[in-house]
């Protein structure tokens, strides 16, 4: 291979993180750690807070705090943020989708929507206290061996 042809990689694996905003970080951790049962692997100040789903990292950011530039140089993450609400899709079993319905509902987050796909996979929809849209569905959903 010359210096000037270029290697094509495979497409990635996997989604290893995803990010969501929200401007009260105590809320959404209590959220996101209490209602939801996520590990929280770190949280910087009022800047981010960081959970485990799986082999996911879900991070939640102060979109404030996220477009300043971090100030540190070993670590060089551009400043970003988003307005509004996002969505993020968690995988559940069939099984378990009523019982997180009873827990939202019972924790003050009713769930908005509660259905079946055409491929038979179901869904729960609801928010977060930021009003992301979140969502848990069968891995059937997408995924015809799950």
């Amino acid at each position: 291979m010359s210096d000037h042809e270029i290697f094509s990689p495979p497409p990635p694996a996997a989604v290893l993180e995803a990010a969501l905003y929200a401007d009260d970080l105590d809320l959404a951790e209590a959220f996101y750690g209490g209602v939801l049962g996520l590990e929280k692997v770190t949280r910087h100040g009022n800047r981010h807070v960081f959970f485990r789903a799986g082999r996911m990292i879900v991070l939640i950011f102060n979109p404030a705090q996220t477009r300043l530039p971090t100030g540190n140089p070993d670590l060089p993450v551009p400043p970003h943020g988003a307005d509004g609400p996002g969505h993020l899709c968690f995988a559940t079993s069939a099984a378990e989708l009523t019982a997180w319905r009873d827990r939202l509902d019972a924790a003050g987050y009713p769930v908005e929507a509660d259905f079946h796909w055409p491929n038979g996979a179901r869904s729960i929809y609801f928010r977060d206290p930021a009003g992301n849209s979140l969502e848990m569905a069968e891995p059937r959903l997408w995924f015809d061996d799950a």
